[in-house]
């Protein structure tokens, strides 16, 4: 699926607007957060997974209590 999107001023700001169509592709709904990650062939939008939040919060925790192990396994 390929769409067009606007960039528009708001604010001092930029933003797109997203039609209903996509926003009903993308399973999300006004008002929710979405994910802009790049890829090897641009940029996937794609709703927030909060598992995946949780998950790198605690990798992240783990990594900053076991920084030393973590470098020493990287040898």
């Amino acid at each position: 699926m390929n769409m067009t999107v606007k960039i528009s001023k708001i604010g001092n700001s930029a933003g797109i607007l997203l039609s209903k169509e996509l926003l009903a592709h993308l399973d999300a709904n006004i008002g929710e957060t979405l994910t802009l990650a790049k890829t090897p062939n641009g940029y996937e939008l794609r709703p927030l997974d909060n598992d995946f939040d949780s998950q790198m919060a605690a990798a992240r925790d783990v990594m900053a209590r076991r920084k030393r192990a973590l470098r020493e396994l990287a040898k």
